[in-house]
C-alpha cells in the first residue's frame, strides 16, 4: 500500500480502494493522533449524498469508538460546514466523508484539526504509520473507556446556516438568483440561506438519488445553469460542486465566470471596503496572465503558490492575505473561514455586484481572461522532472517567451499522478499558442518519452 493521504484527504473507489476497513483504520488512528490529550475526545462526521456515504460513515464511526471518542453525526452537510461546525461545538475534530467534484462511485475522507483547519503533513504522516505498520492502538480500550454516538445539541444546518447568513451586510432581497447544487452536499443548505435572505430563487440540481452527485450539473457541468440563468431572467446563477467548498457563477447573459474572476471581482470590493490586507491575493501558478494584469491594475500584489488549496492557505496564513484561491473555484476568505466555502463565495460575489451598482457581465468584462492552451507531454516516470536542465526545451521555452513580449506566458509542470509532463501556455492568439504547445509537447516527449 502505498501513501494514503493525496493533496485532499483520502480519496478513492468507494468498497474497491475506500474500503469499509480503511475508513475504520482510518477513524481509529485518526482519533488515537488527534486526541491523545483528551480521554473522551468528541468528533464531527459530514457526508455528502454519496450512495456509499452511510458505509463510510459508520465503519469510520466504529474506528473512532474504538478508541474511545465519541462522535456527533451531523449528516449531509458541506466539508466547510464541518470546518465551521467543529469549532462551533468544540470539538476536537471534524471529518467530511465526500469526494468533492468526482463521479459518485468515488468517495474520500479528510479530517479537519480542532480550529477548523485541515491536516499539516506530519499528522497526515503519523497518521499513516499507525495504518500501515498496523499498529495496535485500541486493545485497552473496552468497557466504559468506550465511545457513543451522541446528538448535536444544535440542529447543525441551522448553526450553519445562521453562520453563513451573518458574512454579508447588504440586502437582497428580492434578488432573482438560480442555484445549482450539484445533487450534493449543498442542496438544502444553500437554498435555505437565499431563502431566509429574501432572494427570489430558483434551484436546480437538488434532488440527489445517491448516484446522481456532479453528474451533468454543479460547477464542472454549469449548462443547465446557463440555460436556467437566462430563462428566468435572472440576476445571477451560482453552481456548487459535490460538498460546496467550490463556487462557478454565470452572469445574467448566461456566460461563465470562472474562479479568477471570482476572485478579481471579490478582491476589488475588500480593497473598496478596506479589508484587503497589504493589497494582497493569493493564487497559483496556473491563475491567468489576465488576473495578474487586472489585480496589478489595482495597485495590488499577487503572491503564487503551487496547485492546491493546501498550498493557497499556507501562503495565506504567513502573508496575513484575506483572499486567495483557484481557477476551480475555491477560493478561500480568510476574514470568514478556515477554508474554501462556495456558499460563502457566492454570497460575497453577490455582495460585490450589489455595491457596485452594475451588472455581473460588466464587472465580469473588466477582467480580460487569455486563451489558455494545455497539452500533455508523454514521458517516462523518471524523466518528468528532467525538462528544467535541457538546454534544447529552455531554449524553446525562452524564444516563445519572447515572442510573447510580455502578453503571455509558458507554464510547464509535471503531473503529480500520471507519467506525463503538462505544457499551458497563454496568450491573446488561440491559433498561435496551441501550435507552439503542440510543438513544446512533442519535443519534450521525443527527448524523455
Amino acid at each position: 500500500m502505498g501513501r494514503l493521504f493525496g493533496t485532499d484527504g483520502v480519496r478513492g473507489v468507494a468498497n474497491s480502494e475506500l474500503t469499509p476497513e480503511l475508513a475504520f483504520k482510518l477513524g481509529r488512528a485518526g482519533a488515537y493522533v488527534l486526541s491523545r490529550d483528551n480521554a473522551r475526545p468528541v468528533f464531527i462526521i459530514g457526508k455528502d449524498t454519496r450512495l456509499s456515504g452511510d458505509m463510510l460513515e459508520d465503519a469510520l464511526s466504529a474506528g473512532i469508538l474504538s478508541v474511545g471518542g465519541n462522535v456527533i453525526k451531523v449528516g449531509v452537510l458541506p466539508t466547510p460546514a464541518v470546518a465551521h461546525l467543529v469549532r462551533a461545538y468544540g470539538a476536537d475534530a471534524g471529518v467530511v466523508i465526500s469526494a468533492s467534484h468526482n463521479p459518485f462511485e468515488y468517495n474520500g475522507i479528510k479530517f479537519f484539526k480542532w480550529d477548523g483547519f485541515k491536516l499539516d503533513d506530519d499528522v497526515e504522516d503519523e497518521i499513516e504509520d499507525i495504518i500501515l505498520r498496523d499498529r495496535d492502538v485500541s486493545s485497552d480500550i473496552i468497557g466504559d473507556k468506550l465511545g457513543k454516538v451522541v446528538e448535536a445539541d444544535d440542529d447543525a444546518l441551522e448553526l450553519y446556516a445562521r453562520y453563513l447568513e451573518s458574512t454579508i451586510d447588504v440586502e437582497i432581497k428580492g434578488r432573482k438568483i438560480v442555484l445549482d447544487c450539484a445533487n450534493g452536499a449543498s442542496y438544502k443548505v444553500a437554498e435555505k440561506v437565499y431563502r431566509d435572505l429574501g432572494a427570489d430563487v430558483t434551484v436546480i440540481g437538488n434532488s440527489p438519488n445517491g448516484t446522481n452527485i456532479n453528474d451533468k450539473c454543479g460547477s464542472t457541468h454549469p449548462e443547465n445553469l446557463q440555460e436556467e440563468v437566462v430563462r428566468q431572467g435572472a440576476e445571477l446563477g451560482l453552481a456548487y460542486d459535490g460538498d460546496a467548498d467550490r463556487l462557478i457563477a454565470v452572469d445574467e447573459k448566461g456566460r461563465i465566470i470562472d474562479g479568477d474572476k471570482l476572485i478579481c471581482i471579490c478582491a476589488k470590493m475588500m480593497a473598496d471596503r478596506g479589508e484587503l490586507t497589504h493589497n494582497l491575493v493569493t493564487a497559483t501558478v496556473m491563475s491567468n496572465i489576465g488576473f495578474h494584469k487586472y489585480l496589478e491594475s489595482l495597485g495590488c500584489k499577487v503572491e503564487v503558490t503551487g496547485v492546491g488549496d493546501r498550498y493557497v492557505l499556507e501562503s495565506m496564513l504567513k502573508t496575513g492575505g484575506q483572499i486567495g484561491g483557484e481557477q476551480s473555484g475555491h477560493i478561500i476568505f480568510r476574514n470568514h473561514s478556515t477554508t474554501g466555502d462556495g456558499i460563502l463565495s457566492s454570497l460575497q460575489l453577490l455582495q460585490a455586484v450589489i455595491m457596485s451598482g452594475r451588472k455581473p457581465s460588466e464587472l465580469a468584462d473588466e477582467i480580460e481572461i487569455f486563451p489558455q492552451v494545455l497539452k500533455n507531454a508523454r514521458v517516462k516516470n523518471e524523466n518528468k522532472t528532467k525538462y528544467t536542465n535541457d538546454p534544447d526545451i529552455q531554449n524553446a521555452i525562452s524564444k516563445i517567451e519572447k515572442y510573447m513580449e510580455g502578453s503571455g506566458r509558458v507554464l510547464i509542470r509535471p503531473s503529480g499522478t500520471e507519467p506525463l509532463v503538462r505544457v499551458m501556455i497563454e496568450g491573446q492568439d488561440i491559433e498561435q499558442i496551441t501550435m507552439m504547445a503542440e510543438k513544446l509537447a512533442i519535443l519534450i516527449t521525443k527527448r524523455f518519452g
